[in-house]
């Protein structure tokens, strides 16, 4: 699967619950990966970050582990086949080695932080949505 035959919503990350919260495992879908490429980047960001956050001082490689597959959240690339990141393949060095702050920033990659930026840049309206006048 290439990023030419992307899906027309572009590609999908399922989040996934770790500790049985709820029935499925599901806890969000986030689509509007314009690329595998990004949805992949996004993914395992998200993962290394779930990592960390089950990471306490001192814990073993191990104990990182166990407690990321009681507590944590996997993620997995819809429709993306064998070309789709899984946690599997990186989830022993994510839990042998601390991760740096940018390696865990999936924030920066979340397309709906693009949404956000694009209702953040409408200045002509205020805060009830009413058309502001600006001076010449």
């Amino acid at each position: 699967m290439s990023d030419v035959f992307a899906p027309e919503e572009g590609f999908r990350v399922r989040v996934l619950d770790l500790s049985g919260a709820s029935e499925d495992n599901i806890v969000e879908e986030i689509k509007g990966f314009p690329t595998l490429m990004h949805a992949n980047a996004f993914a395992r960001a998200y993962v290394r970050d779930s990592v960390e956050l089950c990471r306490l001082p001192g814990a073993s490689t191990r104990d990182v582990l166990s407690a990321w597959f009681a507590f944590g959240e996997d993620v997995e690339v819809v429709d993306a086949g064998d070309q789709g990141w899984r946690s599997a393949n990186e989830l022993d060095d994510f839990a042998a080695n601390p991760s740096s702050d940018i390696e865990r920033d999936w924030r920066v990659l979340d397309p709906r932080r693009d949404d956000d930026l694009d209702d953040d840049d409408d200045d002509d309206d205020d805060d009830n949505g009413r058309e502001v006048e600006h001076p010449v």
